[in-house]
């Protein structure tokens, strides 16, 4: 798999698209006006909601990010007639090593959503220490994975998305792709206090963007990272190895899932409810996996 798309990737187009972002030549957003006014979101004197969201970085940002998105990585989604109403709790499936998937999830809801929405992507610890994306991901909607952003947003209507494989799913090698790795289970606690529908979102593609093939981990500990990916072209290739492949990306959204219980159930009560979110979210991966022909094997890591 990994070979054909590196044969019949079109690397000048890759080169001709990484010109157009270093002279930000992008298109127009269209309806962005109409969708950052439809978000609803309550602002203070300096712009900024309560959470740190600033609709005008997100403007400011829009025409790459759009970019991304329709051209580069050229997102499909399906389900989206799915979506409850008010807050939900969006699970998606993590790889790739750097959080794209995160990024086109979330753009799939502001861009193509009816009506649009912010869903606060709760990303890993130590993205806030690498230097300007920190400030940047939470004027855009991600914020730090801590249970108490969770819960406040979710108890305010916001809708959350969340990654329970942590560092496990975005770091794991391309052997692996697509097998769901465990999961935490304090996703599933906050949906039960906050009584918040869980959907599954299987994101197809971005695992292909970024292919690791080697775990450095010795050299991660030294740079304090979870984890430090070896590409066909990273190191090798030098900057321009971190440039991620223009993979087709796929995004499907499941049937919300209601549960009924207490937040302070045990945990092996809890353990049964997250088995069967990932249950759900595994058949959507392999449903799309299907769809775009591919056949590896996927199954649910216990």
């Amino acid at each position: 798999m990994l070979k054909r798309f590196l044969m019949e990737t079109d690397f000048e187009k890759v080169k001709s698209m990484i010109q157009k972002w270093d002279r930000f030549e992008l298109m127009e957003v269209p309806g962005i006006d109409d969708r950052l006014a439809r978000l609803g979101v309550e602002l203070n004197s300096a712009g900024f909601d309560r959470w740190g969201l600033h609709p005008e970085t997100l403007r400011k940002f829009a025409p790459f990010l759009y970019f991304l998105y329709r051209k580069y990585f050229r997102v499909e989604t399906a389900g989206l007639e799915n979506l409850p109403e008010g807050r939900a709790l969006f699970i998606g499936n993590h790889g790739g090593q750097i959080p794209l998937d995160a990024m086109m999830a979330g753009l799939a809801l502001f861009l193509d959503g009816e009506p649009p929405r912010i869903a606060r992507a709760m990303v890993e610890r130590w993205v806030p220490t690498v230097p300007f994306v920190s400030s940047l991901f939470t004027r855009i909607g991600a914020m730090v994975g801590d249970p108490m952003n969770c819960r406040e947003l979710l108890l305010h209507d916001q809708s959350v998305l969340v990654f329970p494989e942590g560092v496990r799913g975005s770091g794991k090698l391309y052997k692996d792709r697509y097998q769901l790795q465990r999961f935490g289970t304090g996703f599933m606690r906050l949906a039960l206090e906050t009584k918040t529908p869980i959907v599954p979102v299987a994101i197809i593609g971005t695992e292909e963007t970024y292919p690791s093939v080697f775990n450095f981990e010795l050299l991660a500990k030294v740079l304090g990272a979870p984890y430090f990916p070896v590409t066909p072209f990273f190191p090798l290739l030098g900057p321009m190895g971190l440039v991620p492949l223009p993979a087709k990306v796929t995004i499907r959204f499941g049937k919300p899932i209601y549960f009924e219980g207490d937040a302070g159930e045990s945990e092996d009560l809890i353990r049964e409810k997250v088995q069967s979110v990932k249950e759900a979210l595994q058949l959507e991966i392999n449903t799309g996996l299907e769809l775009r022909g591919e056949n590896i094997f996927t199954g649910v890591a216990k």
